[in-house]
């Protein structure tokens, strides 16, 4: 069997394997089972392809791949012909002609990896292609794509997976590999079981993603607070940022987009309510162009592979840790710095706690999900490094990349960068908490947290007066404390358990067990100040672009080098647009950036810079020399 390590350079153009992947690589070219738990960016698709070729090469025949996303197939099927790679892809986009011209190469043997969705591969039609296929010792290889959608506790379930288990069933000597971005360990004992791979070798690499920035605000004008994120982060005098804002309904993402363009900033809608004509186009338009904000509902992103995403935005809060760390992965895929980006506030704790609690799901799956979700309050509530408590989740101990040692802070999130102001408000939470009580006491009745907030503040507005609030106990006993700051404790409330939403009751609030603690004073609510926005660091992204109208290249280039980076990314455009594929498939920017920097004069010089493969050396070689020697 050929040296992968042979094959990563002459295929793909890199030197070195990266963390993990040799070992996966050579564990799955053996024949082993595996589980791969790789972050994204992290580069999941060599695992697979890799082995797909050299067992191929060594006569054991084609590799399926498990794919849910017609365009991530398409994306992937093309960057593989670039690279000099046989693949193809089988799903409803193509014509019946087309479909069975893919059929007959793959009964022939001509095609190296096939990328097909879960519902097409269980079909009998295929199932009895494979088992053609599989009589002629000639299926090589089963990857499973996005592997916690078999999952019912992963963030992105999809039923259709469950029927994978009938590739164990049905071809047992056949190696499978299950690879996924995000699963907490809930999720891949799910994984490990439904899709029968026990005996699999796991692969866990760390999660940390140290490029990516996190910044969690409180919520207060949610669109003018993103605009100002985006204006003041990502946008110069003339280039502007690629981006995702990810809002929870389809009337959002409408009104976010259009007050984005209004503002000067190039962004499409993307949900679910959208002709799909309309969806496929404006994600074509976000992976071929540069300096796009989609923003989109949950229904846009997986698989999405732009490499330059430079930001991830949330307007509202995420269900989970896992679908927030899925979704903010989807920035930096490239290792150049990303900014996570999440406004939220206290109606996003009440709304995501009503739909667990009207959701038809049985009442473990609720607990569970009510779990998850206190995990990411208590994420957005830290006042100490987000990057701790987001490894922490997924039962890593964040390391300094320097030295291996045990770190408590990251220097990259707003925490660290901007430690917080912390103020006690245990005396505050009690007082809400006595509130309620009352409230309760007196009326036999609950209300929701504006109520309770108007009667601790003094508030004698006329549905205080109408109860006769006004005459408890507690009324105006915290007149002391602003409304941003109760909102504050309610969330911590919330978070802690300590109060209770009921989405039943118009969300009303109600106490728990764990109130008792709170009101005895054994726990502590201990909340952030609110603080300012960070400094304005546009001057220092406008210093770095100073040589020429685009963006930095990824290195630090000289004026000529800078120009060579903007002539060769022209070019790229150009072949990208011929070929219908995105800019990043021909090459990648760090790529050119090397290209432009070693200024190489012949082919020899070019073969070895990191991302030129053979295939594309004899393909693009002389093309990329000659826009390397053009005058400036």
């Amino acid at each position: 069997m050929p040296s992968p390590l042979s094959i990563l350079r002459e295929v793909f153009g890199y030197n070195a394997f990266r963390g993990p992947q040799e070992a996966i690589v050579k564990h799955v070219c053996a024949g082993g089972d595996a589980l791969v738990l790789m972050p994204t960016g992290g580069g999941k698709s060599l695992c697979y392809q890799i082995p797909a070729i050299a067992r191929q090469r060594a006569g054991h025949g084609i590799t399926i791949v498990v794919s849910p996303l017609i365009a991530l197939m398409h994306d992937q099927v093309g960057a593989l012909h670039e690279a000099g790679v046989e693949a193809a892809f089988l799903n409803s986009s193509l014509s019946g002609e087309e479909a069975n011209a893919v059929e007959q190469c793959l009964r022939r043997g001509d095609i190296t990896l096939l990328y097909a969705a879960p519902e097409r591969i269980t079909t009998p039609r295929f199932l009895a292609q494979l088992d053609a296929l599989h009589a002629q010792g000639q299926l090589s290889l089963f990857a499973i794509d996005e592997a916690h959608c078999v999952s019912q506790w992963g963030h992105d379930f999809r039923p259709e997976y469950r029927a994978l288990t009938v590739l164990h069933e049905r071809y047992a000597g056949v190696p499978r590999m299950a690879l996924t971005a995000t699963a907490d360990a809930l999720t891949r004992a799910d994984i490990v079981e439904r899709l029968q791979l026990e005996d699999a070798q796991q692969f866990v690499s760390s999660f940390d993603r140290p490029n990516i920035r996190y910044t969690i605000v409180e919520k207060k004008d949610a669109s003018l607070q993103l605009l100002r994120f985006i204006q003041r982060e990502h946008t110069g005098p003339d280039w502007q940022d690629s981006g995702i804002v990810y809002c929870q309904s389809r009337k959002r993402v409408e009104e976010v987009a259009k007050n984005l363009c209004d503002a000067g900033i190039a962004a499409l809608p993307y949900h679910a309510g959208l002709d799909s004509a309309i969806r496929q186009k404006h994600q074509n338009r976000f992976l071929r162009e540069e300096g796009l904000v989609m923003v989109a509902t949950i229904a846009f992103g997986m698989g999405i592979d732009k490499p330059d995403v430079r930001f991830v935005a949330h307007l509202d809060m995420p269900k989970n840790i896992e679908g927030y760390y899925q979704e903010t992965g989807r920035g930096g895929r490239d290792g150049q710095a990303a900014h996570a980006w999440m406004a939220y506030g206290l109606n996003d704790v009440v709304n995501q706690r009503r739909m667990i609690d009207e959701s038809p799901a049985a009442e473990d799956f609720k607990q569970a999900m009510r779990g998850k979700l206190d995990a990411l309050l208590a994420l957005a509530e830290a006042t100490d490094c987000r990057r701790v408590r987001l490894l922490g989740y997924f039962d890593e101990t964040y390391t300094s990349a320097e030295d291996g040692q045990v770190r408590l802070t990251c220097g990259n999130c707003d925490n660290c960068l901007q430690p917080p102001e912390i103020w006690d408000g245990t005396e505050a939470a009690r007082m809400l908490l006595s509130t309620i009580y009352r409230v309760k006491q007196q009326s036999g009745m609950s209300f929701g947290a504006g109520h309770m907030m108007d009667i601790l503040r003094g508030k004698a507005t006329e549905k205080v007066s109408q109860y006769g609030h006004d005459t408890l106990s507690t009324f105006g006993i915290g007149a002391h404390f602003s409304e941003v700051q109760l909102r504050g404790v309610l969330r911590q409330l919330i978070a802690l358990g300590a109060l209770g939403v009921d989405a039943q009751a118009f969300n009303t609030l109600y106490l728990t067990e764990a109130s008792r603690a709170v009101l005895k004073g054994e726990v502590s609510v201990r909340l952030r100040a609110s603080v300012s926005a960070p400094a304005d660091r546009k001057g220092d992204r406008k210093a770095k672009g100073a040589s020429g109208t685009s963006k930095p290249a990824p290195l630090v280039l000289d004026d000529a080098g800078q120009q060579r980076y903007d002539a060769l990314k022209a070019w790229r455009a150009e072949v990208a647009k011929s070929h219908n594929l995105p800019a990043y498939v021909i090459f990648h920017d760090a790529t050119l950036a090397a290209i432009a920097q070693a200024e190489p004069q012949d082919l020899q010089a070019l073969q070895g810079i990191a991302g030129i493969g053979a295939k594309k050396l004899e393909a693009y070689g002389d093309e990329v020399l000659r826009v390397v020697a053009l005058p400036a």
